[in-house]
């Protein structure tokens, strides 16, 4: 791998599908969510294609498509129009496709991509197009059914430029991609349900190449770290390929996640295949400025915003990452900064506290659909805000860290409080108060303390031991007080009245 590296460049691009949060479909009154619903029943007659039935636009589409070129800081066109493109599939009963092939809504942008050392890769964003989705087949041996449930529901798909080199650079394009429609409120973000899919078209060529390589496009991956594998086999296979003369055919492949490994499925048409022509059932789509600037205003705070915001606290990236993978953490930590008694210091201790429950992470998908581990944050949050308002949480957290920073309480009582805080409770020091957590910091009553295990015969040995130069020992002095005083003691100040008393 290290040598094909040397010698080959990798070159990816990426087209997006992003299914919008809409209530119904993008032509029909249909139910856009088909989760758990019985096949074919959450559909229209605009749907299947009968004859007569004429597509009606769905305004709540357009205005998520408008919210997605803000997040993609990308120019969104005054007029724009439909298209059909026609192919024989059987989950698209027309015939064709609807979707915006010469004239899409969402024009030029970018993507600046944060990878795990913290550099910065920007990708460019060709332009995004409204479209409808297909249907779903679901194969049985030598027959396959038709489900179209999902026929007719309402995507955007971002096309970006090929300014992506590397398997870790695609992961974390997908990653901000993922985060930037969620945050805009554009889609749910639902990976395992396919709110989300990937094909990653990845090309390679030798290094001092002018040309790219021909490019194979990988079919729908739902996961980032599926994105990430993809491209490495690609290369490897690619590369070897290439190693042996041989020639890399331009087709369509799909990815196993159990074998790491593609598979050819199909050969990559191109764009006159498709017989595009304007659609004349749909009239174009009209925007003023005016009416652009006030959807745009909707959208609330991005993913790099709360990163300026979270530099301040000088955390971790890793800390920085968790707090970003939920957007109701994010909110949560900005709502933390701005608390009218917040300093840096406690904000930094709530950051870590938050990094420290598992998260919901949005790669991550179970057999039932669920996210990973659990969207804990989000619903606690919900929660919290439901039963004692918005900004009360907030409140509690740097409460909480002001009596750690105060000492009042120890970093174990502090993880206690933080969970109970988290799953409902309010008043830290109420908690600490009723669960006898308070530290004891009073220098006279800590000293008696030390003074009685100084003089206790079975202290004798680590006395010793710290006199003699072995200050290790003074690990069970400190916990000998701590039994004494039931945990209470400040062990800070139990080790300061030690070292002075010896």
């Amino acid at each position: 791998m290290a040598d094909a590296t040397e010698k080959y460049t990798m070159t990816i691009g990426i087209e997006c599908h992003v299914q919008l949060a809409t209530r119904t479909k993008l032509f029909s009154p249909a139910d856009n969510d088909a989760r758990d619903k019985e096949p074919n029943t959450a559909t229209h007659p605009i749907d299947f294609g009968l004859p007569g039935m004429l597509p009606v636009l769905n305004r709540q589409a357009v205005e998520l498509a408008v919210r997605a070129g803000k997040a993609l800081n990308a120019e969104i066109a005054p007029i724009s129009r439909f298209d059909r493109k026609h192919y024989f599939y059987p989950d698209l009963p027309k015939g064709y496709q609807t979707t915006q092939m010469y004239q899409p809504i969402i024009g030029a942008g970018y993507v600046d991509a944060v990878l795990e050392d913290g550099t910065t890769v920007r990708v460019r964003i060709h332009h995004a197009h409204l479209e409808e989705d297909a249907g779903k087949l679901t194969h049985y041996g030598d027959y396959s059914l038709v489900d179209l449930n999902r026929a007719g529901t309402p995507l955007i798909e971002i096309v970006s430029e090929p300014d992506i080199h590397s398997p870790q650079e695609a992961k974390a394009y997908a990653t901000e991609l993922h985060r930037l429609m969620t945050y805009a409120g554009v889609t749910f973000g639902d990976l395992y349900h396919g709110n989300m899919r990937f094909d990653v078209n990845i090309s390679v060529a030798p290094v001092e190449s002018k040309t790219l390589g021909t490019r194979a496009e990988i079919k729908n991956l739902n996961s980032f770290r599926s994105v990430e594998r993809a491209a490495e086999y690609e290369f490897r296979r690619q590369t070897e390929l290439l190693e042996r003369g041989e020639h890399v055919v331009q087709e369509t492949r799909g990815w196993d996640d159990a074998s790491g490994k593609t598979s050819s499925q199909r050969s990559k048409e191109d764009a006159q295949d498709y017989r595009y022509m304007p659609d004349p059932d749909i009239p174009p789509i009209k925007l003023t400025d005016a009416e652009i600037a006030a959807i745009q205003a909707q959208v609330g705070m991005l993913p790099h915003e709360y990163r300026q915001a979270f530099e301040k606290l000088g955390v971790d990236g890793s800390v920085v990452g968790v707090l970003l993978a939920n957007q109701d953490t994010a909110k949560l930590m900005y709502d933390v900064m701005s608390a009218e008694v917040s300093t840096i210091s406690l904000s930094k201790i709530v950051a870590n506290l938050l990094a420290s429950i598992r998260t919901h992470d949005p790669d991550a998908v179970t057999s039932d659909g669920a996210d990973n581990e659990n969207k804990a944050i989000g619903l606690m949050v919900a929660q919290h805000a439901e039963e004692h308002g918005s900004g009360q949480l907030a409140n509690d957290l740097v409460a909480l860290a002001s009596m750690f920073e105060e000492k009042k309480i120890s970093s174990n009582a502090m993880a206690d409080i933080f969970l109970s805080v988290m799953n409902g409770d309010t008043d830290p020091q109420k908690i600490a108060e009723n669960r006898n957590l308070l530290q004891l910091s009073d220098e006279g009553e800590i000293a008696t303390i030390v003074d009685e295990v100084l003089a206790d015969p079975a202290s004798q040995k680590a006395v010793d031991d710290i006199k003699a130069g072995n200050d290790k020992a003074i690990g069970f002095l400190v916990g000998q007080i701590m039994k004494k005083s039931q945990g209470k003691a400040n062990p800070a100040l139990a080790q300061k009245l030690i070292r002075e008393r010896l």
